[in-house]
């Protein structure tokens, strides 16, 4: 019976050691895991800020400012005059002028 408990001991002391040795191991390669993850997150966050930053800075720069008109006239003929100038200049299409025009008159 001595050696069979000094057997029984011996692998339960050699099973022991082997997980807490692999529980060591996955621990430390965890933390090494997660710092390369991080750092790869962090390039590819940066990269993507780098990206959408010059595409924010672009986008005000393809559109002209467009200027800041003044309150309508109340008047509905220098309403009118003022639409047909826009109409003339092609900054309204005929539709977009009688659609208007038609409003207007109907006020």
């Amino acid at each position: 019976m001595p050696g069979l408990l000094r057997g029984v001991a011996r692998t339960a002391i050699i099973a022991g050691t082997a997980s807490a040795v692999n529980g060591r191991v996955q621990r430390r390669q965890a933390e090494k895991f997660a710092g390369r993850d991080a750092q790869i997150y962090a390039d590819r966050q940066a990269a993507y800020d780098q990206q959408t930053g010059y595409q924010q800075q672009a986008a005000p720069a393809a559109q002209p400012a467009q200027p800041v008109q003044a309150a309508p006239p109340s008047d509905p003929i220098e309403r009118l005059k003022s639409l047909a100038e826009l109409k003339d200049k092609g900054v309204l299409t005929e539709e977009e002028f009688a659609a208007q025009k038609a409003r207007i008159l109907a006020e």
